[in-house]
């Protein structure tokens, strides 16, 4: 046979072109000639078993034990009932075949086609045994891990909330939880030995997690290493409902040093030498960047600020911080070089630059793998990070999508027997579903982009992101309520920056323990990358539309993933439309810059001549009074600075002549770095009384990082500005007859606003001795047309002063179900009674006043924005 005929009998025939092979043809693809494994379908036999044991340890780890065991047996069962007869017929079979033993029938005839057919009614029921045998084992290693948490006395102990000594191994790195002026740190830990109050010893190892409150020693909680022994004395409380991974809760006061009674090992003690120098070598870089670099490389994330935290969260990058199989890629990509070149003579990386044999590279990639896992410590999280990063190694050393779904399966698999609880962690759920948009979806919109024109490498970035995004947000959905709508370009932006930062940030933390010299340089040179990564993220959430609000819950999530089932086949016909494509773009850049004229005309918000408007921040209060256009002043800034900073920018300001701090409460003022992101504001000022104190540092040092001097109130005192008129009533001076016990409610900077002929009291969190006591001191107080409740509507109101100042409208700052009861019913009746039309943040969303006199109303604006 001739090279042509040989060709054609291949299949290539006159289309491949004089003479030349198919497979030289293929190898001009740029993932080479992988035919026929380059185009076959995915591999998709792995996927139930996964899913099945995924499902399986999910549920298994929070249901009754006998549950579980009626559902392993019941899949033990089931398996063997489909799997006896077969094997039971195959025997019959093969002794009736005739001919020689081995041998087969041939394809076309009639015991061959049946052969074929008895061959896929055997790999149906082979999946179905796999997936039977899968969810009894993911059923029974849940079930074992369920009722690891609740053996011994712990459990117990921690239902009476009994004061315990217990010995203990920390299983985790320190971490810092809470509202932004109130952090805790949390540990977990395995109590290995427990003393209750009778003075019973048990033996045990059980799961718990460590509460440090605010301390003076709290510092050194946060530098416990994993595998450190610990002696305490603490008070024990049962878990939240549905947290079924730990028997207690074990408080601790941060005033108290951790009592070590056995060192870490010395793999966490290199990890933890490690880690400790890349933050020493990124001691002299920008706040974000030294912040930013050791969650890049390793995820330590203990540098990193609520309100930077915050804009990542708001941007969708939250995924760039933590312990990722990105981290591990990169480095990955560095020495083998890009995905499909690595088993080609012309791969590229520094090892075949350094002429290192494939078998060779692929065993140094395995040691970074484990390397990584050192340092980043062999945590689920790192686990599962490890095995993303091991996938993505498969690609590049094979270039063959079939064979990475397989892949990522039997990860996800070994991956939730080993560890059931990852089955229930959203974290390792989005993990996959990222993974698993790339390595399917990504592909198939990057194909499509080329097809249209896109630039290579630019069609695989943007279908990278769009893919993960695709799939990551119903997720995000479930969690937050809301969906991210600057994702996508903020991840592409960032995307440049990655891999360099990742680089030298690794460079560094290798070099730190030899030459601290050259790692501070190549943290310096990090530093760049990353402070762009953390420029990105702040200016994205930033802009006034970078969120829009979503129903959360399964039922949210769930509506969102049908909402983009639908759009992308409406997106992937817009696309040969180019001004109906355009004009979709054009609307989604005004909804997330939302000009403030545009915005007024959409939604009539804010309502046009507003003199005040009570910001939705959830539980908590945030008002701004109109002085002047693009200027206010502020009178505490809410729970959260993301929601703070939103509501000031869609008022249109950039100019805050005076922040009021009513009293120190988180929900009065966490959300200050919001207020002073991106605007001049002139100064802070705050009551007479520090406390809570922790919370009180927090406002100074937020504020001298701005630059901006922080004022007491005085008693008295009253100042104009831009039409407003206002007195400080309240709290009253220290030799004041009228003057209560001091506490931070009733240390509330009270206001009497004046603007126009438009009255406002604004009496921050007053309870009724001190409300009772403003009266005193000022009987003089006339009825005022707006009142802001007190301490968020609740049932502790002194009702003879709201009859007193006999309000119009009565405004109401609360969150949506928040867990304190506000606003309480009698509350809301007496201020009716009193002839006040009452709004509420939690029902009419944010609250403009406008107008005067006879033409006072207020406007809400609802909460879909």
């Amino acid at each position: 046979m001739t090279r042509p005929e040989a060709d054609a009998a291949a299949g290539g025939g006159p289309s491949a072109g004089a003479g030349r092979p198919v497979v030289h043809a293929a190898s001009g693809h740029r993932l080479g000639a992988a035919n026929p494994w380059q185009r076959a379908p995915a591999d998709l036999r792995l996927v139930p078993p996964a899913l099945a044991a995924w499902a399986a340890a999910a549920l298994s780890t929070a249901a009754p034990p006998h549950w579980s065991a009626l559902a392993v047996t019941s899949c033990v069962l089931l398996a063997a009932a489909l799997l006896t007869p077969r094997l039971l017929r195959a025997v019959r079979t093969r002794r009736a075949l005739p001919g020689a033993p081995g041998t087969r029938p041939l394809p076309g005839t009639a015991d061959g086609n049946a052969r074929v057919h008895r061959r896929g009614r055997t790999g149906r029921v082979g999946t179905a045994v796999a997936v039977l045998l899968c969810t009894g084992a993911g059923a029974a290693t849940g079930a074992l891990h369920g009722a690891a948490a609740q053996r011994g006395p712990v459990a117990g102990l921690a239902r009476e909330h009994a004061r315990v000594t217990a010995e203990l191994v920390v299983t985790s790195d320190p971490r810092t939880a809470g509202p932004t002026t109130h952090r805790v740190v949390v540990v977990d830990a395995d109590v290995t030995r427990v003393t209750g109050p009778d003075g019973a010893v048990a033996e045990v190892r059980t799961p718990v997690l460590l509460l440090v409150t605010s301390g003076d020693r709290a510092a050194d909680w946060q530098r416990l290493l994993p595998s450190t022994g610990l002696r305490l004395a603490a008070t024990s409380a049962p878990p939240q409902p549905g947290e079924h991974r730990i028997a207690a809760v074990l408080r601790v006061p941060g005033d108290e040093p951790p009592h070590i009674r056995e060192a870490p090992s010395g793999l966490q003690r290199l990890a933890g030498r490690l880690r400790s120098g890349l933050r020493e070598a990124s001691d002299g870089l920008g706040v974000d960047a030294r912040a930013l670099l050791p969650g890049l490389v390793v995820g330590d994330t203990s540098r990193v600020t609520p309100d930077l935290e915050a804009a990542f969260k708001a941007t969708d990058l939250a995924h760039v911080m933590a312990v990722s199989g990105s981290n591990l890629t990169v480095v990955l990509i560095l020495l083998i070089g890009p995905p499909g070149t690595a088993g080609r003579a012309e791969r590229r990386g520094l090892a075949p630059r350094l002429g290192i044999p494939l078998r060779t590279t692929a065993l140094l990639g395995g040691t970074l793998t484990l390397a990584f896992v050192v340092v980043c410590r062999p945590e689920p999280s790192v686990l599962r990070a490890a095995a993303c990063g091991l996938v993505t190694l498969l690609a590049i050393g094979t270039g063959r999508r079939r064979s990475l779904v397989p892949a990522l399966a039997a990860a996800v698999l070994l991956l939730v027997l080993y560890d059931p609880w990852l089955a229930r962690s959203y974290g390792f759920l989005l993990s996959v579903l990222a993974t698993g948009a790339l390595l399917t979806i990504a592909p198939r919109w990057s194909d499509a982009l080329r097809r249209h024109g896109v630039p290579g490498r630019c069609a695989e970035v943007l279908a990278a992101a769009a893919a993960a995004q695709a799939v990551c947000a119903p997720v995000v959905a479930v969690l937050a309520a809301r969906v991210s709508l600057v994702a996508i370009p903020c991840n592409l932006l960032v995307e440049v920056a990655l891999a360099p930062a990742t680089v030298l940030g690794f460079a560094a933390l290798a070099a730190a323990p030899v030459a601290m010299p050259a790692a501070e340089f190549l943290a310096w040179c990090a530093g760049w990358p990353a402070g762009w990564i953390a420029a990105v993220a702040r200016a994205g959430a930033a802009l006034p539309g970078a969120e829009a609000a979503w129903p959360g819950g399964w039922g949210g999530g769930l509506l969102l993933a049908v909402l983009t089932a639908c759009l992308v086949p409406a997106a992937r016909r817009m696309v040969r439309h180019p001004w109906p494509a355009a004009a979709c773009a054009v609307l989604l850049v005004l909804a997330v810059l939302r000009p403030a004229p545009l915005t007024r005309i959409v939604t009539g918000w804010p309502p046009s001549g507003w003199r005040l408007v009570m910001c939705d921040v959830g539980q908590g209060d945030a008002l701004v009074l109109a002085a002047g256009d693009g200027a206010g002043v502020v009178v505490d800034a809410g729970p959260e600075p993301g929601l703070a900073d939103r509501c000031l920018g869609s008022l249109g300001i950039t100019r805050v002549l005076l922040l009021v701090l009513t009293h120190f409460h988180a929900d009065h003022v966490a959300g200050l770095p919001g207020v002073l992101r991106g605007r001049a504001v002139g100064a802070i000022e705050v009551t007479t009384l520090d406390d809570p104190p922790d919370q009180a540092a927090f406002v100074r040092r937020t504020a001298a990082a701005a630059g901006v001097p922080v004022v007491r109130a005085i008693p008295g005192e009253r100042r104009r500005a831009a039409g407003l008129d206002w007195q400080v009533l309240w709290p009253a001076a220290a030799d004041a007859p009228a003057a209560v016990p001091a506490g931070p409610n009733d240390s509330s900077v009270t206001l009497f606003v004046r603007a126009g002929r438009l009255s406002l009291l604004l009496p921050g969190d007053l309870e009724p001795p001190a409300q009772q006591g403003l009266l005193r001191t000022h009987p003089e107080l006339p009825p005022v047309d707006v009142l802001k409740v007190a301490h968020h509507g609740s049932a502790h109101q002194d009702f003879a002063a709201v009859r007193a100042i006999r309000p119009r409208l009565a405004l109401i700052s609360c969150g949506r179900d928040n867990d304190y009861g506000h606003p309480s019913a009698r509350t809301v009746m007496a201020l009716r009674t009193a002839g006040a039309a009452v709004l509420r943040t939690d029902t009419d969303g944010a609250i403009a006043v406008v107008g005067e006199g006879p033409g006072l109303r207020a406007v809400p604006m609802g909460h879909g924005p």
